[in-house]
């Protein structure tokens, strides 16, 4: 007789515990429910959603491999994955998660990158988008416009360290198929980097073959069915929250966590931001934004820790994507928590030099957001920015490629 497995009895049990717990609280799963379907609606669906039709758009046409051959100088030596992930990198950036962990998972599935390079590349990619970050974050919970700069600089930048840190990940034996068949298979090594970009967009749409109006339809297939998945995630999380805060289990968390800042000598009144924010990113930031007593410094660092994290919802709308590849969730969570630390600590040596460069404690800088404004038309105000800051980043990532490709020319140069 064959034993049941201890994670699907574990799964089974805390499954059948909430249940019980929403039909003691029904009244509370359902608020919760209403606000989880509020936040994905007003926010979430119009600010990924077209996201997700365009990058699978441009991986059908084969702009993604145009761009990721002119960013294969930079994006190799760096961070050990193709040029694609250059790429990947700026989608992920300027629109949040889940983008980056969605398009290394079509990367995958078209055998553009192996496993360990798409490990690498959701690892540093998963990120929060600037509006987020900016409006609902900075704006919205701190009404403090300044804390921006230091949060995008320590949470963008905790991201790229967590990129040089991941490419020790993974062997490094030159034994794999796939990546002889990028270095060492393709005719088009001997030609010059422009020339490769356009072949290598020009053969990619000879390989997909399907007329535009399918790509189309099916990538907004695609994003309306992954855009639904987040949706039920964040919903399941905001009644998962409310019953176990309707129920008390809560508090003793926030004891334990308590006794652990305590220990590191943090404020013990960050637990409660700890603790959301380690379920869900928009409560844990809320609550360090709305935690008072303590210098503004430790709020910011938890919040920083927060959207590095970016909680279990976020960790759940991950596995959804890459539940269908070979790609594990290990190496992810371990880098999520790296880049948590990080980003906290970033914000403690940035803070001198930065808040008083971009004025945090100016008056001007204390702006609260104009809550009488829909969401949504907020959210449409600011998704122009989204595509700028993306256009503005692959700017920067080609100049920096083509550094390092005329760079790698001179130094062939020199040894022949």
């Amino acid at each position: 007789m064959r034993t049941a497995n201890p994670s699907l009895l574990a799964a089974a049990l805390a499954a059948a515990v909430l249940a019980c717990l929403i039909l003691v609280y029904p009244e509370a799963s359902l608020h919760a429910s209403v606000k989880g379907i509020a936040i994905w609606w007003d926010v979430l669906f119009p600010a990924l959603f077209p996201f997700f039709v365009i990058s699978e758009l441009m991986l059908g046409i084969g702009i993604v491999h145009f761009f990721g051959m002119l960013l294969d100088p930079m994006m190799r030596p760096v961070f050990r994955v193709p040029g694609i992930g250059g790429f990947v990198m700026a989608l992920g950036f300027a629109s949040g998660y889940p983008v980056g962990a969605r398009m290394t998972a079509q990367l995958y599935e078209q055998r553009l990158v192996t496993r360990e390079e798409g490990e690498r590349l959701v690892a540093f990619t998963t990120s929060s988008d600037p509006i987020f970050l900016i409006g609902a974050v900075a704006v919205g919970f701190f009404h403090n416009a300044a804390l921006a700069g230091i949060l995008a600089a320590a949470h963008y930048g905790a991201a790229l360290a967590v990129g040089l840190l991941m490419r020790f990940h993974g062997k490094r034996s030159a034994g794999n198929d796939w990546q002889q068949l990028r270095e060492n298979g393709s005719p088009l090594r001997r030609a010059g980097l422009w020339k490769q970009a356009f072949e290598a967009m020009h053969q990619a749409r000879l390989q997909d073959g399907r007329p535009l109006g399918v790509i189309t339809t099916q990538a907004l297939s695609s994003g309306l069915q992954m855009s639904f998945v987040i949706g039920g995630l964040v919903v399941f999380f905001s009644v998962l929250m409310e019953v176990m805060s309707s129920a008390g289990t809560l508090a003793y968390i926030y004891a334990g966590v308590q006794t652990l800042l305590h220990s590191v000598n943090m404020p013990v009144v960050l637990a409660p931001a700890v603790v959301n924010g380690f379920f869900e990113v928009t409560l844990g930031a809320k609550a360090a934004g709305g935690t008072t007593g303590i210098p503004l410094v430790y709020q910011v660092a938890a919040a920083a820790w927060v959207l590095s994290w970016g909680g279990m919802s976020v960790h759940a709308q991950i596995v959804s994507v890459l539940h269908h590849t070979t790609l594990r969730y290990a190496p992810f969570a371990v880098a999520r928590f790296i880049h948590g630390l990080l980003a906290s600590v970033l914000v403690f040596l940035l803070w001198e030099p930065l808040a008083t460069r971009f004025g945090v404690n100016s008056p001007a800088s204390w702006q609260a957001i104009d809550m009488t404004r829909p969401v949504a038309a907020w959210v449409q105000h600011t998704m122009p920015q989204s595509f700028r800051l993306l256009a503005g980043m692959l700017a920067v990532l080609l100049l920096l490629s083509a550094c390092c490709y005329f760079l790698r020319l001179c130094m062939n140069r020199l040894r022949s």
